[in-house]
């Protein structure tokens, strides 16, 4: 039976508005939203740095506990910070691409999508000299210009398991960990911020305080922290 024309319409726009909206969805590509649930390791990553006054604190956390993670870096704030950069790449945490601008891509054009990953990419690889080789999607928003850029240029995508809205300037660094440790879970790619994408001296000093407990309640609870790219294909 064909279904009426409202119904299929419909269908195509919930398909679709999936696609877009849902960071691990696989209707623009593929995309790495967790690991494997056989173990206790988990993923620390950082989106829409680098941040002076974040970013550098987190890293020194990192160090000294000894846990690798991601940043996905935004590529005017890589050319308005590129020591803080290079640093995060000199410490051999994973670098990759969360566009030039941190614009958002659902609606955007091939050219502009173009212009986006291939201008972020270009600052990055120049100031760090590492090429990144994964990318997220500012607020996960994809589509099938998305895919096609991505994938010229070799990266893996990745979404993730679960947010913690450290970026609302009204939630504490206690309750950042707090909500870290009540959704940890098995292979979780865990999404933190350590910059804001809109505004390079956006304050997530809160995120950076927070972490500390956050890497100390993980290993209690029998967790280990891995590299991202462990997951890569």
């Amino acid at each position: 039976m064909a279904w009426p024309p409202f119904v299929a319409a419909g269908a195509a726009l919930g398909a679709w508005a999936y696609g877009t909206y849902e960071p691990n969805s696989p209707l623009f590509g593929p995309a790495i939203g967790r690991g494997s649930r056989g173990g206790r390791i988990a993923y620390l990553t950082f989106d829409d740095g680098p941040n002076t006054g974040a970013t550098e604190p987190i890293l020194e956390t990192l160090a000294a506990h000894q846990v690798p993670a991601a940043f996905f870096m935004v590529g005017e704030h890589v050319r308005r910070f590129p020591a803080v950069a290079r640093r995060v790449a000199d410490q051999g945490h994973a670098v990759g691409n969360h566009t030039l601008r941190h614009r958002k891509l659902h609606f955007s054009g091939p050219g502009r999508v173009r212009e986006e990953l291939e201008g972020a990419h270009e600052i990055i690889a120049s100031v760090t000299g590492r090429a990144p080789r994964v990318f997220r999607a500012p607020h996960g928003y994809r589509n099938p210009f998305v895919t096609v850029t991505t994938q010229r240029l070799g990266y893996t995508v990745f979404g993730w398991t679960f947010g913690v809205w450290d970026s609302d300037a009204r939630v504490s660094a206690d309750e950042i960990r707090r909500r870290v440790r009540r959704k940890l879970r098995p292979g979780a790619i865990v999404l933190l911020h350590d910059g804001d994408g809109y505004d390079p001296e956006g304050d997530r000093r809160r995120t950076a305080a927070a972490l500390p407990g956050i890497i100390a309640d993980a290993r209690e609870a029998g967790y280990v922290f891995r590299s991202l790219t462990e997951l890569m294909p």
